[in-house]
């Protein structure tokens, strides 16, 4: 049997498996016996295509879409009813990391970019200064002849508590529409990457250039690995979105789009409460004086790899292989 075969042939069980899958997850109590019993039927079918598929078309669309189904369906058939409702727990444990390696790929695309952006917006603003006034206000540059950052001045003229708040909107605004661009195909996420990639690199280069470097890195040594990263995984979850929708491989548009669609949210989820804490972090510990540069940094480097431990889930790796080992 040929490929194009395999796919016309095997796709419409496959695609009716999958559509059930989903109606099961959504009520799992309104499955009649029948449902049930037809479910676990296609299920046995598509473990005999994921090992033919794997054995005779590896690497394929096709193949990697029979192992997601197989275990996507060894999950919901094999897990304890209670589990079947949703919970916080089943979200921190399993949805959100399993969510994060799907759209892992979309995110990687996010920060080469963002990282490209950054050495180019670094080399133009090293080359001409005076670009830099596209990302700072005049003010803000004003500082930096005086010897001052923006920095300063903005945090000793509000309180704390009302600037981190403010930030927090930002960050979130921020996120959401990395997220939301995903919508244009993937454009408008790819767009707020590159930009925040551009800003990053010409502001270091400007503020560089004032003898200023180390004040600013100080500055955002407790809250910007964690920021960046966050940026970038909202991107990376609207760039998997707007992927679905230029690229469906071999199942219906509207079945990839709700898959990408549910990923990218929980995605985005996950990451909402982390950007809340940020805006704590940069309102009261980031200009804090009180607060070293080491201290700052060591709290930067913790928060970074609490999220990615989290988003990696390294605890849960042995869950696929389980899986993999039922299929």
């Amino acid at each position: 049997m040929d490929y194009t075969r395999f796919v016309a042939l095997r796709g419409p069980m496959h695609d009716e498996l999958e559509a059930q899958l989903e109606r099961a997850r959504r009520r799992p109590n309104d499955l009649s016996y029948d449902e049930l019993e037809t479910l676990a039927v296609r299920y046995r079918q598509v473990l005999h295509d994921h090992s033919l598929a794997s054995a005779r078309f590896p690497g394929t669309a096709a193949a990697a879409r029979r192992r997601r189904l197989v275990l996507e369906a060894t999950h919901w058939l094999h897990r304890d009813a209670g589990e079947r409702l949703p919970s916080l727990r089943r979200f921190v444990t399993t949805d959100f990391p399993r969510a994060m390696t799907a759209a892992a790929p979309a995110i990687g695309v996010a920060a080469a970019l963002f990282v490209v952006s950054a050495l180019l917006g670094f080399a133009v603003v090293a080359v001409d200064p005076a670009l830099a006034g596209l990302f700072l206000g005049e003010e803000a540059i004003d500082g930096l002849h005086r010897g001052t950052l923006w920095t300063d001045s903005i945090f000793a003229a509000a309180p704390a508590a009302l600037l981190s708040g403010a930030i927090a909107r930002n960050n979130l605004t921020v996120a959401l529409t990395a997220f939301g661009g995903g919508a244009l195909a993937g454009l408008g996420a790819l767009y707020v990457a590159s930009l925040n990639g551009v800003m990053l690199g010409s502001v270091l280069a400007l503020v560089e250039r004032f003898g200023l470097g180390g004040a600013l890195l100080e500055f955002i040594a407790a809250h910007g690995p964690l920021e960046i990263t966050l940026i970038l995984v909202s991107a990376g979850a609207g760039l998997h979105l707007g992927r679905a929708l230029v690229a469906a491989d071999d199942r219906p548009r509207a079945a990839a789009l709700r898959v990408a669609g549910r990923e990218a949210l929980l995605v985005l989820f996950g990451s909402l409460p982390w950007i809340l804490l940020l805006g704590f972090v940069e309102g009261f510990v980031s200009p804090s004086n009180a607060v070293g540069w080491r201290a700052k940094l060591l709290l930067g480097l913790l928060l970074e790899a609490a999220f990615v431990l989290w988003a990696t889930a390294p605890w849960l790796r042995a869950l696929p292989s389980a899986e993999d080992g039922a299929a």
